[in-house]
Protein backbone atom coordinates (compact mmCIF):
# COMPACT_ATOMS: atom_id res chain seq x y z
CA UNK A 1 0.00 0.00 0.00
CA UNK A 2 1.36 3.55 -0.86
CA UNK A 3 1.39 6.01 1.47
CA UNK A 4 -1.26 8.88 1.99
CA UNK A 5 -2.64 11.26 4.17
CA UNK A 6 -5.79 11.28 5.74
CA UNK A 7 -8.06 14.44 6.13
CA UNK A 8 -11.92 14.21 7.25
CA UNK A 9 -14.66 16.84 6.00
CA UNK A 10 -16.36 18.58 7.74
CA UNK A 11 -19.15 18.97 5.52
CA UNK A 12 -19.57 18.78 1.46
CA UNK A 13 -18.09 21.45 0.24
CA UNK A 14 -14.98 20.99 2.44
CA UNK A 15 -14.74 17.36 0.82
CA UNK A 16 -14.78 18.18 -2.47
CA UNK A 17 -12.14 21.12 -1.87
CA UNK A 18 -9.66 18.78 -0.19
CA UNK A 19 -10.44 15.89 -3.10
CA UNK A 20 -9.48 18.72 -5.99
CA UNK A 21 -6.58 19.47 -4.30
CA UNK A 22 -5.02 16.14 -4.78
CA UNK A 23 -5.78 12.83 -6.49
CA UNK A 24 -7.46 12.25 -3.59
CA UNK A 25 -10.16 9.46 -2.87
CA UNK A 26 -13.84 9.60 -0.89
CA UNK A 27 -13.68 7.49 1.72
CA UNK A 28 -17.11 6.47 3.57
CA UNK A 29 -17.22 2.79 5.02
CA UNK A 30 -13.92 1.66 3.16
CA UNK A 31 -15.33 -1.69 2.80
CA UNK A 32 -14.66 -1.90 -1.26
CA UNK A 33 -11.70 0.56 -1.68
CA UNK A 34 -9.41 -0.36 1.33
CA UNK A 35 -9.18 -3.58 -0.18
CA UNK A 36 -8.31 -2.39 -3.30
CA UNK A 37 -5.95 0.19 -2.01
CA UNK A 38 -4.15 -3.43 -0.08
CA UNK A 39 -4.03 -4.77 -3.53
CA UNK A 40 -2.53 -1.82 -5.29
CA UNK A 41 -5.31 -1.32 -7.85
CA UNK A 42 -6.12 2.12 -5.89
CA UNK A 43 -3.14 4.53 -4.49
CA UNK A 44 -5.23 7.84 -4.06
CA UNK A 45 -2.41 10.46 -2.45
CA UNK A 46 -4.85 11.08 -0.01
CA UNK A 47 -8.27 9.55 1.51
CA UNK A 48 -10.79 11.86 2.31
CA UNK A 49 -13.26 10.72 5.09
CA UNK A 50 -17.09 11.51 4.32
CA UNK A 51 -18.43 8.83 6.69
CA UNK A 52 -20.02 11.60 9.06
CA UNK A 53 -21.58 13.58 5.92
CA UNK A 54 -24.97 13.18 4.10
CA UNK A 55 -26.56 10.80 6.74
CA UNK A 56 -30.03 10.66 6.44
CA UNK A 57 -33.25 10.25 5.19
CA UNK A 58 -35.60 12.26 4.05
CA UNK A 59 -39.17 12.33 2.29
CA UNK A 60 -39.53 14.81 -0.35
CA UNK A 61 -43.05 17.16 -0.80
CA UNK A 62 -43.95 15.28 -3.79
CA UNK A 63 -43.20 11.81 -1.68
CA UNK A 64 -39.78 10.98 -2.96
CA UNK A 65 -37.23 9.51 -0.61
CA UNK A 66 -33.94 11.25 -0.47
CA UNK A 67 -31.35 8.72 1.17
CA UNK A 68 -28.10 10.59 2.00
CA UNK A 69 -24.66 8.87 0.11
CA UNK A 70 -23.24 8.24 3.92
CA UNK A 71 -26.40 6.37 5.05
CA UNK A 72 -25.63 3.02 6.09
CA UNK A 73 -26.59 0.05 4.16
CA UNK A 74 -28.11 -1.33 7.07
CA UNK A 75 -30.26 2.19 7.65
CA UNK A 76 -31.93 1.95 4.39
CA UNK A 77 -32.76 -1.51 4.59
CA UNK A 78 -33.90 -1.03 8.66
CA UNK A 79 -36.24 1.92 7.76
CA UNK A 80 -39.94 1.72 7.64
CA UNK A 81 -40.54 3.87 4.33
CA UNK A 82 -38.34 1.73 2.72
CA UNK A 83 -39.38 -1.47 3.61
CA UNK A 84 -43.50 -0.48 2.69
CA UNK A 85 -42.28 1.20 -0.21
CA UNK A 86 -39.66 -0.01 -2.45
CA UNK A 87 -39.36 -3.61 -0.32
CA UNK A 88 -37.07 -4.77 -3.48
CA UNK A 89 -34.86 -2.11 -2.36
CA UNK A 90 -34.15 -3.64 1.49
CA UNK A 91 -34.31 -7.11 0.56
CA UNK A 92 -31.44 -6.42 -1.77
CA UNK A 93 -29.34 -5.16 0.79
CA UNK A 94 -30.20 -7.77 3.01
CA UNK A 95 -29.46 -10.26 0.43
CA UNK A 96 -25.83 -8.38 -0.33
CA UNK A 97 -23.55 -8.51 2.16
CA UNK A 98 -23.50 -9.73 5.78
CA UNK A 99 -24.80 -7.61 8.93
CA UNK A 100 -21.13 -6.58 9.46
CA UNK A 101 -20.45 -4.85 6.13
CA UNK A 102 -24.10 -3.42 5.97
CA UNK A 103 -22.89 -1.69 9.19
CA UNK A 104 -20.23 -0.39 7.48
CA UNK A 105 -21.18 0.57 3.57
CA UNK A 106 -22.13 3.39 2.37
CA UNK A 107 -24.82 4.09 0.02
CA UNK A 108 -22.41 6.53 -2.42
CA UNK A 109 -19.60 3.58 -1.42
CA UNK A 110 -22.49 1.09 -3.31
CA UNK A 111 -22.81 2.86 -6.13
CA UNK A 112 -19.07 2.84 -6.76
CA UNK A 113 -18.04 -0.59 -5.93
CA UNK A 114 -15.66 -1.75 -8.72
CA UNK A 115 -15.77 -5.50 -10.16
CA UNK A 116 -14.75 -8.39 -7.78
CA UNK A 117 -13.62 -10.36 -10.96
CA UNK A 118 -10.27 -12.43 -10.13
CA UNK A 119 -8.20 -11.29 -13.13
CA UNK A 120 -9.12 -7.55 -12.18
CA UNK A 121 -7.39 -8.23 -8.82
CA UNK A 122 -4.44 -10.37 -10.24
CA UNK A 123 -1.73 -8.21 -11.16
CA UNK A 124 -0.37 -11.05 -13.11
CA UNK A 125 -3.20 -11.28 -15.08
CA UNK A 126 -3.82 -8.97 -18.04
CA UNK A 127 -6.65 -6.24 -16.94
CA UNK A 128 -8.20 -3.23 -19.00
CA UNK A 129 -9.58 -2.29 -16.27
CA UNK A 130 -6.63 -1.79 -13.78
CA UNK A 131 -4.26 -1.41 -16.95
CA UNK A 132 -6.05 -0.45 -20.14
CA UNK A 133 -4.74 -1.92 -23.23
CA UNK A 134 -3.25 -4.76 -21.68
CA UNK A 135 -6.00 -7.16 -22.71
CA UNK A 136 -8.69 -9.42 -21.16
CA UNK A 137 -7.78 -12.52 -20.02
CA UNK A 138 -11.24 -13.59 -18.19
CA UNK A 139 -12.17 -13.83 -22.10
CA UNK A 140 -10.53 -16.95 -22.81
CA UNK A 141 -9.93 -18.00 -18.63
CA UNK A 142 -11.93 -19.30 -16.17
CA UNK A 143 -15.35 -16.85 -16.51
CA UNK A 144 -17.83 -18.86 -14.70
CA UNK A 145 -18.99 -15.73 -12.87
CA UNK A 146 -18.66 -13.19 -15.75
CA UNK A 147 -21.11 -11.43 -17.86
CA UNK A 148 -23.43 -12.30 -21.18
CA UNK A 149 -24.94 -9.34 -21.50
CA UNK A 150 -23.45 -5.90 -22.27
CA UNK A 151 -19.84 -6.84 -22.74
CA UNK A 152 -16.97 -5.75 -24.94
CA UNK A 153 -13.65 -7.73 -26.51
CA UNK A 154 -12.36 -5.01 -23.73
CA UNK A 155 -14.46 -6.35 -20.46
CA UNK A 156 -16.60 -9.18 -19.62
CA UNK A 157 -16.02 -8.07 -15.90
CA UNK A 158 -19.40 -8.03 -14.15
CA UNK A 159 -20.94 -5.95 -11.48
CA UNK A 160 -21.42 -6.35 -8.13
CA UNK A 161 -23.91 -4.91 -6.61
CA UNK A 162 -26.95 -6.14 -5.24
CA UNK A 163 -28.78 -2.89 -4.21
CA UNK A 164 -27.74 -1.28 -7.51
CA UNK A 165 -29.68 -3.52 -9.07
CA UNK A 166 -33.12 -2.56 -7.08
CA UNK A 167 -32.34 1.16 -7.29
CA UNK A 168 -31.98 0.49 -11.91
CA UNK A 169 -35.73 -1.45 -11.23
CA UNK A 170 -36.86 1.71 -9.39
CA UNK A 171 -35.35 4.54 -11.81
CA UNK A 172 -33.84 6.15 -9.14
CA UNK A 173 -31.34 9.66 -9.56
CA UNK A 174 -27.95 10.31 -8.44
CA UNK A 175 -27.80 13.61 -6.51
CA UNK A 176 -23.71 14.70 -6.88
CA UNK A 177 -21.94 17.83 -5.95
CA UNK A 178 -18.64 19.12 -7.36
CA UNK A 179 -16.38 22.35 -8.03
CA UNK A 180 -18.67 22.77 -11.23
CA UNK A 181 -22.14 22.26 -9.08
CA UNK A 182 -24.52 20.22 -8.11
CA UNK A 183 -26.27 18.18 -10.66
CA UNK A 184 -28.62 14.83 -10.93
CA UNK A 185 -27.78 11.94 -13.13
CA UNK A 186 -30.52 9.08 -14.20
CA UNK A 187 -29.34 5.98 -12.48
CA UNK A 188 -29.45 4.14 -15.88
CA UNK A 189 -27.15 6.64 -16.85
CA UNK A 190 -24.77 6.12 -13.93
CA UNK A 191 -22.38 3.01 -14.57
CA UNK A 192 -21.13 2.20 -18.19
CA UNK A 193 -20.72 -0.43 -20.48
CA UNK A 194 -17.02 -1.18 -21.26
CA UNK A 195 -16.93 -0.40 -24.87
CA UNK A 196 -13.01 0.47 -25.64
CA UNK A 197 -12.78 2.05 -22.33
CA UNK A 198 -13.49 0.00 -19.15
CA UNK A 199 -11.85 1.64 -17.22
CA UNK A 200 -14.54 4.62 -16.90
CA UNK A 201 -17.25 3.00 -15.05
CA UNK A 202 -19.54 5.51 -13.66
CA UNK A 203 -20.51 9.22 -15.04
CA UNK A 204 -19.16 10.40 -11.49
CA UNK A 205 -16.01 12.93 -12.47
CA UNK A 206 -13.14 12.67 -10.47
CA UNK A 207 -13.94 15.69 -8.35
CA UNK A 208 -17.51 14.51 -7.79
CA UNK A 209 -19.20 13.67 -4.69
CA UNK A 210 -22.20 11.23 -4.36
CA UNK A 211 -24.45 13.49 -2.08
CA UNK A 212 -27.41 11.66 -2.46
CA UNK A 213 -30.06 9.11 -4.56
CA UNK A 214 -33.99 9.67 -4.92
CA UNK A 215 -36.22 7.24 -5.25
CA UNK A 216 -39.66 8.64 -6.85
CA UNK A 217 -43.04 7.51 -5.25
CA UNK A 218 -44.77 5.07 -7.76
CA UNK A 219 -47.54 2.39 -6.56
CA UNK A 220 -45.78 -0.18 -8.81
CA UNK A 221 -42.92 -0.11 -5.99
CA UNK A 222 -44.71 -1.87 -3.38
CA UNK A 223 -45.57 -4.67 -5.76
CA UNK A 224 -41.90 -5.79 -5.88
CA UNK A 225 -39.44 -8.31 -5.17
CA UNK A 226 -35.66 -9.10 -5.01
CA UNK A 227 -34.21 -12.59 -5.83
CA UNK A 228 -31.17 -13.89 -6.22
CA UNK A 229 -28.85 -17.02 -7.31
CA UNK A 230 -25.60 -18.12 -6.02
CA UNK A 231 -23.56 -20.40 -4.93
CA UNK A 232 -24.30 -20.66 -1.67
CA UNK A 233 -26.88 -18.91 0.56
CA UNK A 234 -24.18 -16.96 2.63
CA UNK A 235 -23.52 -13.90 1.32
CA UNK A 236 -21.90 -14.56 -2.29
CA UNK A 237 -21.89 -12.79 -5.18
CA UNK A 238 -25.02 -13.59 -7.50
CA UNK A 239 -24.91 -15.91 -10.84
CA UNK A 240 -28.11 -14.22 -11.45
CA UNK A 241 -30.32 -11.75 -9.63
CA UNK A 242 -33.70 -9.82 -10.19
CA UNK A 243 -35.15 -7.01 -9.18
CA UNK A 244 -38.80 -6.47 -10.29
CA UNK A 245 -41.76 -5.01 -9.57
CA UNK A 246 -45.64 -5.49 -11.43
CA UNK A 247 -48.55 -3.56 -11.40
CA UNK A 248 -52.04 -5.57 -12.82
CA UNK A 249 -55.26 -4.88 -14.33
CA UNK A 250 -57.10 -7.94 -13.37
CA UNK A 251 -55.00 -10.47 -15.28
CA UNK A 252 -53.08 -7.85 -17.50
CA UNK A 253 -49.72 -6.35 -16.73
CA UNK A 254 -50.41 -2.47 -16.93
CA UNK A 255 -46.69 -1.97 -16.12
CA UNK A 256 -43.87 -3.64 -15.08
CA UNK A 257 -39.63 -3.23 -13.96
CA UNK A 258 -37.23 -5.86 -14.21
CA UNK A 259 -33.20 -5.19 -13.67
CA UNK A 260 -30.86 -7.90 -13.53
CA UNK A 261 -27.62 -8.62 -11.56
CA UNK A 262 -24.57 -10.79 -12.11
CA UNK A 263 -25.19 -10.81 -15.75
CA UNK A 264 -23.61 -7.65 -17.40
CA UNK A 265 -20.95 -4.85 -16.39
CA UNK A 266 -23.49 -2.58 -14.61
CA UNK A 267 -26.74 -3.16 -13.15
CA UNK A 268 -28.78 -4.60 -16.45
CA UNK A 269 -32.53 -2.49 -17.11
CA UNK A 270 -34.57 -5.39 -18.88
CA UNK A 271 -36.11 -3.11 -20.98
CA UNK A 272 -37.41 -5.37 -23.89
CA UNK A 273 -38.88 -8.11 -21.17
CA UNK A 274 -40.70 -5.08 -20.31
CA UNK A 275 -41.57 -3.83 -23.58
CA UNK A 276 -42.81 -6.91 -24.45
CA UNK A 277 -44.85 -7.34 -21.42
CA UNK A 278 -47.08 -4.75 -21.08
CA UNK A 279 -50.10 -5.00 -22.10
CA UNK A 280 -49.56 -8.77 -22.11
CA UNK A 281 -51.50 -11.22 -20.29
CA UNK A 282 -49.72 -12.11 -16.78
CA UNK A 283 -48.71 -15.54 -17.90
CA UNK A 284 -45.62 -18.49 -17.48
CA UNK A 285 -45.91 -18.29 -21.40
CA UNK A 286 -45.91 -14.62 -21.86
CA UNK A 287 -42.88 -14.23 -19.14
CA UNK A 288 -40.80 -17.08 -21.25
CA UNK A 289 -41.49 -15.35 -24.13
CA UNK A 290 -40.25 -11.62 -23.22
CA UNK A 291 -37.18 -13.49 -21.14
CA UNK A 292 -36.40 -15.07 -24.38
CA UNK A 293 -36.18 -11.28 -26.07
CA UNK A 294 -34.41 -10.07 -23.47
CA UNK A 295 -31.45 -12.70 -23.47
CA UNK A 296 -31.57 -12.76 -27.20
CA UNK A 297 -28.14 -10.94 -27.74
CA UNK A 298 -26.51 -12.56 -24.72
CA UNK A 299 -23.20 -14.42 -25.19
CA UNK A 300 -21.71 -16.95 -22.97
CA UNK A 301 -17.72 -17.47 -23.36
CA UNK A 302 -17.16 -21.21 -22.49
CA UNK A 303 -17.73 -21.85 -18.75
CA UNK A 304 -20.57 -18.94 -18.10
CA UNK A 305 -22.86 -20.29 -21.20
CA UNK A 306 -25.20 -21.86 -18.38
CA UNK A 307 -26.03 -18.11 -16.98
CA UNK A 308 -28.25 -17.82 -20.41
CA UNK A 309 -30.81 -20.51 -19.28
CA UNK A 310 -30.61 -19.38 -16.22
CA UNK A 311 -31.70 -15.44 -16.25
CA UNK A 312 -33.99 -17.04 -18.51
CA UNK A 313 -35.43 -19.07 -15.37
CA UNK A 314 -34.89 -16.75 -13.13
CA UNK A 315 -37.36 -14.05 -15.11
CA UNK A 316 -39.85 -16.05 -15.53
CA UNK A 317 -39.78 -17.93 -11.57
CA UNK A 318 -39.56 -14.64 -10.06
CA UNK A 319 -42.43 -12.72 -12.22
CA UNK A 320 -44.47 -16.09 -11.71
CA UNK A 321 -44.09 -15.40 -8.00
CA UNK A 322 -44.58 -12.11 -8.41
CA UNK A 323 -48.20 -11.78 -9.68
CA UNK A 324 -49.40 -14.69 -7.93
CA UNK A 325 -48.57 -12.72 -4.60
CA UNK A 326 -51.86 -11.13 -2.48
CA UNK A 327 -52.59 -7.34 -3.55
Amino acid sequence: MNEFTYRRARDVAGAIDLAAKTSGKFLAGGTNLIDLMREGIERPDQLVDVSRLARSIEELPDGSLRIGGGVKNAAVAADRRVRERYPVLAAAILHGASGQIRNMASVGGNLMQRTRCNYFYDGAARCNKREPGSGCDAIAGLNRMHAILGTSSSCIATHPSDMCVALAALDATVRVAGPAGDRAIAFLDFHRLPGDTPEVETALRADELITAVEIAANPIAKYSLYRKVRDRSSFAFALVSIAAAVELDRTTIRDIRIALGGVAPRPWRAKVAEDALRGQPATEDAFRRAAEAELAPAIGHGHNDFKIELAKRVIVGALAELVGAPR
